[in-house]
């Protein structure tokens, strides 16, 4: 039995993390901590499951990492100092783990992946996400991780200028790639990676339409980090490449 507490649990995320926990036999609800829950509550878990917002995730997982807990973070806003950051602590407080997963979407992943395999062949790439109003950061993690995929994969490859960087209306450059972001009703979440070459254009698309699309994704990373040690990031690496 893996006993489980969620952080933000009152959010969309969080919520479905609870009902994730309620129907699995080998999972169970340690706590469920909302914004005014003191972070001690924690303690005592198995696994701890963080879908707050950028603002407190660090200081709340940096709590746990000290804490000697297993940790899936599942907020957005991790940049790769960020992740430095809980190299060190994780290097200092062995028995401790952080799984930092951008998109819980095993279609999410697969569609990364396409990206990256794609982007060798292409020197005009751009990544448009659109998310629900209610997202309070813009790029998503989502998109930011495809971005360092992108540039990954590009590494030994001539670098391009960018048409028209520095404009207001052209968007955020991540890693080399521009993205653009909307959040707007009608949405749940959606991005589409566009590749573009003479003649022709290449678009990975994925679409998720209900937060069930997450459900598969989040009892996975539970039951990885449960014997988990130090740093893993995405859900490729979580369901094993």
């Amino acid at each position: 039995m893996i006993h489980v507490s969620v952080l933000g649990a009152t959010g969309r995320m969080g919520a479905l993390a609870k009902q994730v926990i309620d129907a699995d036999s080998n999972l169970k609800l340690h706590s469920a901590l909302d914004s005014s829950s003191p972070k001690e509550q924690m303690l005592g878990a198995d696994v701890v499951l963080d879908f707050t917002n950028p603002a407190v995730s660090e200081s709340l997982v940096l709590f746990a990492i000290e804490s000697g807990l297993k940790t899936v973070v599942g907020t957005s806003g991790w940049s790769q100092q960020k992740l430095a950051v809980l190299e060190k602590a994780l290097t200092a407080n062995p028995e401790s783990a952080v799984v930092v997963v951008p998109n819980f979407s095993v279609g999410s992943m697969l569609a990364q992946r396409f990206a990256a395999m794609s982007a060798k062949y292409f020197d005009s790439i751009e990544i448009l996400e659109a998310h629900h109003e209610q997202k309070v950061d813009s790029p998503s993690g989502t998109a930011i991780r495809t971005a360092e995929l992108i540039a990954e994969a590009r590494k030994d490859l001539p670098q391009h200028l960018i048409p028209g960087v520095g404009q207001p209306g052209r968007g955020e450059v991540h890693a080399g790639v521009v993205i653009h972001s909307l959040r707007q009703k009608g949405i749940s979440a959606k991005q589409d990676t566009i590749f573009g070459a003479e003649g022709e254009q290449l678009v990975i698309s994925h679409d998720v339409s209900s937060p069930r699309a997450y459900s598969l994704g989040i009892l996975r990373s539970i039951e990885f980090a449960h014997t988990a040690t130090g740093l893993t990031v995405g859900l490729e690496n979580v369901l094993g490449k």
